[in-house]
């Protein structure tokens, strides 16, 4: 029987590709709500809906026969937030605007809600040999984890009232064609022939391709063991920031310029120019466990990494030629 879908984020680097996959799927009918109706859906979603979430209710309507709602939309975190009290602004969309949309999926009888997450719910980094699992104490240390966590805890709250299915998907980095920021970065300094301090980094990072992600949240959308549950998700084979950057720059199909600069130096340069937090990331290790996800609903990704990362590469190498 076909679905009747709600998308919040649908512009989104991961809303996108949820609505692409959604229309590509062909048996579901899509309505996607966006924020701002000058940046276009990339697909022909049955209804548009333009009004930001996070401050408007009188949703019923738009969710009468709805199905599943997926919960895409957020204030994502930001690097140097301009705000004066940064976590007032991310309760005020990741967990009212969340806690908003939610309820009134309850009123209009949503049987599902799956929920877009993140591995800062967790933390922000993990000791040799110990990934974190979906199940582990939360743990999140900005307010941005802060926010996403509060918002899991009131929809579980919902679910065990017993008003509506809530499933929680929390991603680590995701990459794929159209990545912005960091992996963007990445991209270009490899392009360049960048010489990069990189080339002695033993750490574990988990990665997860955007098709990746995409597969698992449409598994979640009507899987039976999946409701009420809190999923990990990864491409499950962890690299080190230099295993990345090598086989990124094989995907370009350009050299891997790398210097081999012991971690313990990149991070005390990284400290005393006050940017600890970049130090982390490059060096830090941030892997996951996702055997729950494996074991509960028979899900392994169907991308391996390499391909990923090519086609991330392809995407990249043809907007430069535009």
């Amino acid at each position: 029987m076909a679905q009747q879908v709600f998308l919040t984020g649908a512009t989104g680097f991961v809303g996108a590709a949820i609505a692409r996959r959604l229309v590509a799927d062909g048996a579901r009918s899509l309505v996607c709500a966006v924020r701002n109706d000058s940046v276009q859906i990339a697909v022909q979603a049955q209804r548009v809906l333009c009004r930001d979430f996070a401050v408007s209710d009188g949703w019923q309507s738009a969710l009468s026969g709805v199905d599943v709602v997926v919960h895409a939309a957020a204030r994502v975190h930001v690097m140097n937030d301009t705000e004066t009290d940064p976590l007032a602004a991310f309760r005020k969309v990741n967990v009212e605007g969340t806690l908003n949309l939610a309820r009134e999926a309850v009123a209009a009888g949503v049987k599902r809600f799956v929920f877009i997450s993140s591995i800062k719910v967790n933390g922000e980094g993990t000791a040799p040999g110990m990934p974190y699992r979906a199940d582990d104490i939360a743990a999140p240390q900005d307010p941005y984890g802060i926010s996403k966590h509060e918002a899991e805890q009131q929809l579980l709250q919902l679910a065990a009232e017993g008003a509506i299915e809530v499933v929680i998907v929390r991603p680590v980095l995701v990459y794929g064609p159209g990545v912005k920021a960091n992996f963007l970065a990445m991209m270009r300094w490899l392009q360049r022939g960048v010489m990069l301090p990189f080339g002695a980094i033993d750490n574990r990072r988990s990665l997860v391709a955007v098709d990746n992600l995409v597969d698992l949240v449409v598994t979640c959308m009507s899987h039976p063991a999946a409701a009420n549950q809190v999923f990990l998700v990864s491409d499950g084979e962890d690299l080190s920031t230099t295993q990345l950057l090598r086989r990124m720059a094989m995907a370009l199909g350009r050299p891997a310029r790398l210097l081999p600069v012991p971690a313990w130096m990149l991070r005390l340069a990284a400290a005393s120019v006050g940017r600890k937090a970049l130090s982390q990331r490059l060096c830090g290790s941030l892997a996951v466990d996702i055997e729950k996800t494996r074991t509960l609903l028979g899900w392994n990704p169907p991308v391996k990494v390499d391909a990923a990362l090519s086609a991330t590469a392809r995407h990249y190498q043809d907007s430069l030629r535009k």
